[in-house]
């Protein structure tokens, strides 16, 4: 019996801060939108969402906030080997069909031909590392990315990374121990803007710790906010919560001040938005898109990047006007996110169902 209670104790769900999941559908929406404007406007100055790329920020700082309140109060039961397997089940199904897909185009891509280029045995070796999360940074026809098939995948080696410190180390530490190291980190952040001129780093082999940086704050302050319990009550809602997060990413690119404007976005104005979604409430006519939102993220920011490639070669080749463009990128967008969808319906879902009834049943044993 006792053993029986303590496997309810950890596997079972609790509820979520809802709006969070729809804003991290949001943040995964201009992601997309980021990476196909980078493409074909590659003077940040003129891009309208040039700070796109801080969705990721925002995804460690969602992170350390609902880590630390799903597993605070059952990582000793549950134990370090358990909560592997559960964020296994969560994040890995995806990190594979991400690799899978992107090693179909890096194979089929009808605009180039790497795989003529880098052949079997290095292909196989790419393929072999983007499934297991082991930065291979050798392919320069995709400037060097930590992940050549799969591109996001370098912000899930990190959240690895930052998962198994929580379930380690993290989750004892208290808030006189969270504060200063939230204070150091914020200082690396604020020194990588002002070294690098901006916090875009860390996909690349030459920026690896970049990613380091950005983690670490992030995930860290999501903790810290959790633990504070600095969740501001509101009634902005869903409609008025995006607005706020929209306005991080559409923030004009200054030259002049961006080394101090992205490290402000991260550091105060995200954990910012994180307490205060985390204290509205949901209107019940938008749970349904809330929830569609919620489900389509992770899946989408982790299998559109493949088809990018294609259409960044396609660029290249074909030269497309700005007319053609101004439908071929909407009409892409609608395209991944239904894809998107589908995978979540008839693939993530099912199988992390399927996954966690299974280690269920063991611990019954």
């Amino acid at each position: 019996m006792q053993e029986k209670n303590l496997e309810s104790k950890f596997l079972k769900s609790k509820p979520h801060f809802e709006i969070l999941d729809g804003l991290r559908g949001l943040a995964a929406i201009v992601v997309v939108i980021f990476h196909f404007m980078e493409i074909v406007i590659t003077d940040f100055s003129k891009n309208f969402i040039s700070h796109g790329f801080l969705a990721v920020d925002f995804f460690f700082c969602l992170s350390g906030f609902v880590i630390t309140y799903a597993y605070d109060t059952r990582i000793a039961s549950m134990g370090l080997k358990t909560f592997i397997k559960l964020r296994l089940i969560r994040l890995q199904p995806l990190v594979i069909l991400g690799s899978i897909l992107g090693l179909l185009t890096f194979l089929f891509d009808p605009y180039s031909n790497l795989y003529a280029i880098y052949g079997f045995k290095e292909t196989a070796l790419i393929f072999i590392t983007s499934l297991l999360l082991i930065p291979y940074p050798v392919v320069s026809e995709r400037y060097f990315n930590l992940f050549n098939l799969n591109a996001p995948s370098w912000s899930l080696f990190w959240e690895y990374v930052a998962n198994l410190a929580y379930a380690t180390v993290l989750f004892k530490a208290s808030r006189k121990i969270l504060t200063p190291l939230v204070l150091i980190a914020a200082a690396g952040i604020f020194y990588v803007g002002w070294s690098s001129g901006n916090l875009v780093g860390g996909w690349s082999g030459s920026t690896f710790f970049d990613g380091l940086a950005r983690i670490s704050f992030s995930f860290l302050m999501g903790m810290l906010l959790f633990r504070s319990n600095w969740i501001i009550k509101n009634k902005l809602s869903l409609l008025g919560m995006s607005a706020l997060l929209l306005m991080a990413f559409l923030t004009p690119y200054n030259e002049n001040w961006n080394w101090l404007i992205e490290p402000i976005i991260v550091v105060f104005y995200f954990p910012l938005i994180v307490s205060l979604g985390a204290g509205a409430s949901l209107a019940s006519k938008l749970y349904k898109i809330n929830k569609i939102s919620g489900d389509i993220s992770y899946p989408l920011y982790m299998t559109h990047y493949p088809f990018m490639w294609i259409f960044a070669n396609y660029v290249i080749v074909e030269k497309p006007s700005t007319s053609d463009l101004m439908w071929i990128i909407p009409i892409s967008v609608i395209l991944l996110i239904s894809f998107s969808y589908l995978i979540f319906k008839f693939l993530d879902f099912p199988l992390r169902s399927y996954l966690t009834d299974k280690l269920k049943g063991r611990s019954r044993r």
